[in-house]
């Protein structure tokens, strides 16, 4: 691996060591975390954001580029290896393979459940793509929701990924052409199995919303000055006469998805493909109670995007019980200096900030010296 990068370190960093080995354009790297602090600067394509990127996928498995494990591992390389060491001394390996999926450990035990990995850290991610979650499709939102999700329960990949599983097989099962009687009863089977899965999808989305809705607000208050309101809405994609209350038991949840299910099933198999459920949900994000993505200025949609970043970043923290990373990848370039400076300042010096950028302009001289200073060239590491 490539040369290592350290000195002595102060007990308020999470993350401790970083080693990454054929990992995107990455093909060796050791990092030793010198101030809670890490500004890695490089031009576009160096593998700058390579390195947020792996740490992202240690601390939830998931990452917010790439959805294709092979996509991930270096050009001509079978196999890609990230590491991690905590400031508690927890070992944590991920190992993305080509041909045999992924290996995780913890402290040099093979996990049987990767979710297990997720735990000794969590991380906040704020990148350029994220400034699309006001303008954007109601996807990037549910994707955003459920990243807050994950970070603070992780069995709940688990349940994306069976939902995701039982949507795919349902729509082939509309499109088969089967015996009306044998196909009405496999339906029925699925529907049931949906509307369980579905419900703890729903649920869950529905009480993250509810929680980061204040800590929003406060936040947009704070960015912006008082002047807009701000208002998360959930939007449930199964049609409910009177939307259940955050706390009610499933039962009701599951009747109404049930019956939605059933009411939909003659437009379902017109279609090929499920009408209702969760992969319908639309996160409203309002402004003085019109809808932001139609009437707010460029402005105070980035204001709002910050806020809810700075939101997921305190509620992950009240959870969890440890402050999350912030992994923010060139973001800083995308925001005028004003709200460049409001950023900065308000992860102050709580979280272990990890930060890529083109160059230092926008990094106050006071926020510069704290922070420890790498470059990235053709994925390989220099001192700053």
């Amino acid at each position: 691996m490539a040369g290592t990068l350290s000195s002595s370190r102060p007990r308020t960093i999470r993350l401790r060591r970083l080693e990454l080995q054929d990992f995107r354009n990455i093909s060796g790297l050791q990092l030793e975390l010198e101030a809670p602090r890490l500004l890695v600067i490089g031009a576009n394509g160096e593998g700058k954001s390579n390195l947020l990127e792996a740490v992202e996928l240690l601390t939830s498995l998931r990452s917010h580029r790439c959805g294709n494990d092979r996509d991930l591992i270096r050009h001509g390389a079978p196999i890609s290896r990230l590491r991690a060491c905590t400031d508690e001394g927890d070992l944590l390996e991920l190992e993305l393979r080509r041909q045999g999926g992924r290996q995780a450990r913890r402290n040099g035990h093979t996990l049987e459940r990767q979710l297990d990995l997720i735990g000794p850290l969590r991380c906040v991610g704020f990148s350029s793509l994220d400034l699309e979650l006001v303008r954007g499709e109601p996807a990037q939102r549910r994707q955003w929701l459920d990243r807050v999700v994950l970070q603070l329960e992780p069995v709940y990949s688990a349940l994306l990924s069976r939902y995701g599983r039982l949507l795919r097989q349902r729509s082939q099962l509309l499109r088969r052409g089967l015996a009306p009687g044998e196909r009405q009863a496999l339906l029925d089977a699925f529907d049931t199995q949906m509307a369980v899965v579905g419900t703890r999808l729903h649920r869950r989305r529905q009480r993250a919303l509810a929680r980061l809705n204040p800590l929003a607000q406060t936040w947009q208050g704070r960015l912006g000055g008082g002047t807009e309101p701000l208002e998360l809405v959930y939007c449930s994609g199964t049609p409910l006469a009177a939307p259940p209350d955050p706390g009610e038991e499933e039962e009701a949840w599951q009747r109404a998805l049930i019956l939605g299910l059933h009411q939909q099933r003659q437009e379902e198999e017109r279609l090929g493909h499920c009408q209702i459920g969760p992969q319908r949900d639309e996160i409203g994000l309002l402004l003085g109670g019109s809808p932001a993505r139609r009437y707010g200025s460029a402005g105070q949609q980035r204001t709002l995007v910050l806020a809810l970043k700075l939101a997921e970043l305190d509620l992950v923290e009240q959870v969890v019980g440890e402050p999350p990373l912030l992994l923010l990848d060139d973001v800083l370039a995308e925001l005028d200096p004003r709200r460049q400076q409001l950023l900065l300042e308000a992860v102050g010096e709580g979280h272990q900030c990890l930060v890529s950028a083109t160059h230092l302009e926008g990094f106050s001289g006071g926020w510069r010296a704290r922070a420890q200073l790498v470059r990235m060239e053709q994925g390989n590491l220099r001192p700053g």
